[in-house]
């Protein structure tokens, strides 16, 4: 049974209330770092650090008069700082504020986020492992290819989530910064030195030059490394959704006891935590339409991006939180069916092989187009099922010149196949 989702902290992060806490300490810093140049008197910023705070509720009461949410936050921290008061956002605009703060809020995040990955990447680890030498039919356009092992299948899975974590990781590091530089990015009213000062006592680092806003590339990477990670947890539950078809039936998704497939036919068990995987990757898709929209902006500054942030940077980092839980859980519980995987991989008579019989004739000096016309024609005589690929093969009067009975038989050596699994192992995983 995959566990409930139960992960308040990404809500949190975006609340009312976190979010003007994240304000607050921004303001709070911008005001050590004048009092620490004595443009704050030490008793003012004494008096701020001690009653410094505000009310949801009240800033809700204001905002609905004076149309301005940062102004409706100034006036509420106001009201219970008293006169020094007026030491507190000082030469800042409300985008100083603003997007320093929610760099704050995507850099937690982001933290979260890049835990979820890792246990992802952890599950998938621990399957593949298990699934080394699981030999299953290796598929390409969705027909039987050459042999695999479910293990390989799963270290591309985990070499994937581990591009993901690297791109998130780069993205979290290019949005960790602020900007305090005010209303056009001039320093008019606050100087580098005192942004420096206020920014590192936050972790962030100042932007090299801004205009009124950070410019939203930024943000646009961001999302696009969420939007990719979405994308990687859909192909790989697309690829479980194949694998679970009634005609396939290598692999399932968990189904916990209790569970129902279907309000009409009893038998049903259904794909449906992968399927959910691939609408919500669909959601984030557009997510980041929404935030590449948002970097094209009036002059020094609009507010258009302000609205699709307030929505996608939310909804974004909780859906990717929400997806990595739901499929770290599926991985780690899905049923895997070697013998099913066995038998699918027989069911083609060792058509399968026909490319190491290409390769051994060639190597023999015969030419390629031969050698396939020899092959291919055999091949389709066994398809169409005039007889066993092998006895057709050394039925063939070219190839039977060519190759002796134990220099074919020697074809179909699976384990010759799969010889370098191991290798492959430690070029993924650092270790077989």
């Amino acid at each position: 049974m995959i566990a409930r989702y139960s992960r308040p902290a990404m809500s949190r992060i975006w609340d009312e209330e976190s979010r003007y806490l994240r304000w607050l300490e921004v303001e709070l810093a911008v005001c050590d770092a004048w009092a620490a140049v004595g443009r704050i008197p030490q008793n003012a910023i004494q008096a701020i650090r001690a009653r410094a705070g505000f009310d949801v509720a009240r800033i809700r009461e204001i905002e609905a008069t004076v149309q301005h949410d940062v102004i409706a936050f100034l006036t509420s921290v106001a009201e219970r700082v008293g006169p020094e008061s007026r030491h507190i956002h000082l030469g800042l605009t409300s985008n100083d504020v603003v997007d320093t703060a929610q760099a704050l809020q995507i850099r937690e995040a982001a933290d979260l986020l890049l835990q979820g990955l890792e246990g992802l990447r952890q599950a998938i680890e621990t399957r593949a492992f298990e699934h080394k030498n699981t030999v299953m039919i290796g598929r390409t356009h969705g027909m039987h290819a050459e042999p695999i092992t479910f293990g390989l299948k799963l270290a591309v899975w985990h070499d994937q989530v581990r591009r993901d974590v690297a791109r998130l990781e780069a993205a979290r590091a290019r949005i960790a910064v602020g900007k305090l530089s005010g209303a056009v990015g001039t320093f008019a009213h606050l100087d580098p030195e005192t942004e420096a000062r206020a920014l590192r006592a936050l972790g962030l680092r100042p932007v090299p030059i801004a205009s009124q806003v950070i410019a939203r590339d930024r943000h646009a990477e961001f999302i696009a490394a969420i939007a990719l990670a979405a994308t990687s947890i859909e192909s790989f539950a697309v690829e479980i959704r194949h694998l679970q078809r009634s005609e396939v039936g290598e692999v399932e998704e968990p189904f916990g006891k209790g569970q129902k497939g279907s309000s009409a036919m009893p038998h049903k068990r259904n794909p449906v935590g992968c399927e959910q995987m691939a609408g919500l990757a669909r959601l984030l898709r557009g997510s980041m339409t929404a935030a590449f929209e948002n970097v094209p902006l009036w002059h020094e500054r609009d507010i258009s991006h302000s609205s699709a942030e307030r929505v996608i940077l939310p909804d974004a980092t909780i859906l990717l939180d929400y997806m990595l839980h739901r499929f770290t859980g599926i991985v780690a519980g899905m049923v895997v069916d070697a013998r099913a995987m066995r038998r699918n991989l027989e069911a083609s008579g060792g058509l399968i092989f026909s490319g190491n019989v290409l390769l051994a004739l060639a190597g023999k000096g015969v030419t390629r187009e031969q050698a396939y016309d020899w092959v291919q024609g055999a091949a389709m005589k066994a398809r169409a099922g005039g007889g066993d690929f092998p006895d057709l093969l050394k039925a063939e009067p070219g190839i039977a010149a060519t190759l002796t009975a134990p220099e074919i038989e020697r074809c179909f050596d699976l384990d010759h196949q799969l010889r370098h699994v191991e290798e492959l192992f430690r070029r993924v995983f650092g270790r077989a």
